[in-house]
């Protein structure tokens, strides 16, 4: 490799996209166009990004397969910072494949974390945790290990383990600090700042209150009954009843465990569950319907007992019973939590990510829209949504580090 093309790697490993720029910004190589190509992706122009890529890939000749992966790898990760999905678990995999084939794991580990970190994103934990487990954190670019210990982090965030996800955190600071890219402990400071904010609003019979992730673990490790609205689910300690896929029970057993230990009528039940303002008698035998069934359900957890009015959740080891919701409840709250994050997402990914359809998505956020609260650009299948109360953030991006692009 010559020495402009290594000093332009240099440049980008070391987070200054603007210096590589200098060393080859007239050259058109496959080379120059690759690392031009991951310089306009540190700044942000993920479209002219692509495009040098391309460039780049077809450029390369039949024995240069490698070469020609780094820049598939690095494609990649601009389609996962831009929140565009489709495809990109698939390029990632082949090009890690040729890269480990001609022997340069440091870029092919590269690709191994990005393949976690996409799957962390669609909430696929333990294929995540399967894929982290592959990888030694040594074999890593040192700009890379950041984002190894940021995905193993968001994962004990996500299985609301916080002495976990602090340590990870610890040393995805630490790795930061010796990449020495602002970028990076950018990140780094904006995950940290998440793991500390309220994770969840406890609704309990002392009142309503915002609890951070270490004070949910402690809830759900607790023998207290929880009806968690976060997660759609009834638990006490380790036994997990999921009512995700059963609305009406869900609000039946939320309206019980916010009322606990007091009865509910049967016509704030009627409300709660169907929105009936005015009950007839089919409302009232489909109550009896739904209550037998999250009586049945709710067996292992609690029992539910009929009372001159309503109905009444009685524990049956639990001491106590609380409600946990998301701090803010509201409609399509999973889709603004999603785009909490500051990136540009299609809508598309976002399908993906919470597992509904892309018409449902589309719906959501024509009503957000609509609301003020996101935005969007572009057309067609370039069109991204943000949340409009979400500042500026520095890119995510990690490409590969020197010598990558020879």
């Amino acid at each position: 490799m010559e020495a402009l093309i290594t000093a332009a790697a240099r440049a980008l490993a070391a987070g200054d996209p603007l210096g590589a720029l200098n060393w080859i910004a007239l050259r058109g190589d496959p080379p120059a166009l690759a690392l031009r190509g991951i310089a306009m992706a540190q700044l942000g122009e993920f479209a002219r990004a692509k495009e040098l890529l391309r460039c780049a890939a077809r450029g390369f000749g039949p024995s240069e397969a490698a070469a020609r992966a780094r820049c598939l790898v690095a494609e990649a990760e601009i389609a996962l910072v831009s929140r565009d999905l489709s495809g990109s678990a698939q390029a990632l995999g082949e090009a890690r494949a040729v890269l480990e084939a001609h022997g340069d794991q440091a870029n092919a580990a590269h690709a191994a974390y990005l393949e976690a970190r996409q799957l962390l994103l669609i909430g696929r934990l333990g294929e995540a945790e399967r894929a982290l487990a592959t990888l030694s954190v040594a074999s890593l670019p040192l700009a890379s290990r950041t984002g190894y210990w940021l995905v193993a982090a968001g994962i004990a965030m996500r299985r609301i383990r916080a002495a976990s996800a602090r340590s990870a955190l610890d040393k995805a600071a630490e790795a930061a600090r010796q990449a020495g890219i602002p970028a990076l402990a950018a990140e780094v400071g904006r995950a940290s700042q998440a793991l500390e904010a309220p994770t969840a609003r406890l609704i309990a019979r002392d009142g309503c209150r915002l609890l951070g992730l270490r004070d949910v673990e402690a809830l759900i490790a607790s023998d207290v009954l929880v009806i968690d609205a976060c997660r759609n689910v009834a638990r006490v300690a380790e036994t997990i009843i999921p009512l995700a896929g059963r609305p009406v029970l869900f609000a039946l057993a939320r309206a019980l465990a916010e009322a606990w230990p007091e009865d509910v009528s049967r016509g704030t039940l009627l409300a709660r569950a169907f929105r009936a303002r005015e009950a007839d008698d089919s409302h009232r035998a489909r109550l009896r319907v739904e209550i037998g069934r999250l009586r049945k359900m709710l067996r292992p957890l609690a029992g539910l007992d009929a009372t001159k009015h309503g109905f009444l959740l009685r524990p049956h080891r639990a001491q106590t019973v609380a409600v946990l919701v998301p701090p803010v409840e509201e409609g399509n709250a999973a889709v603004l939590a999603l785009l909490a994050d500051g990136e540009a997402w299609s809508s598309s990914a976002l399908a993906m990510a919470l597992g509904v359809s892309s018409r449902t998505i589309q719906r959501a956020l024509e009503a957000l829209a609509k609301a003020g609260k996101v935005e969007a650009f572009g057309r067609g299948r370039a069109r991204r949504w943000m949340a409009l109360n979400v500042p500026g953030f520095p890119t995510s991006l990690l490409l590969p580090a020197a010598p990558a692009c020879g």
